[in-house]
């Protein structure tokens, strides 16, 4: 399950660099999270760290991204090889 950010957040910039999969970003009006990055830290820590930090409490399950913990784990997979071949070239 990738995670989102509702129009609640205050842009308080906390979240953003928890991130270990640099999945947050600045959108047009508030932080946004790209669900082909969000592996809810599955792979680095036992809790979504932006959950964990956001004072309003605007980052919920995204509804149209529902994933497994494989499935989560899969991906943090994937992105640990792709950001290895990038820092190897």
């Amino acid at each position: 399950m990738a995670l989102m950010i509702t129009d609640e957040c205050i842009n308080c910039d906390v979240c953003e660099p928890e991130c270990p999969n640099q999945a947050i970003y600045l959108g047009p009006e508030i932080y946004e999270i790209d669900p082909a990055k969000c592996t809810e830290c599955v792979g680095h820590f036992d809790e979504p760290q932006c959950v964990q930090v956001c004072p309003v409490a605007c980052i919920p399950i995204h509804p149209g991204h529902v994933e497994d913990h494989e499935s989560l784990w899969r991906k943090y997979q994937r992105l640990a090889a792709q950001a290895q071949q990038g820092s190897a070239g």
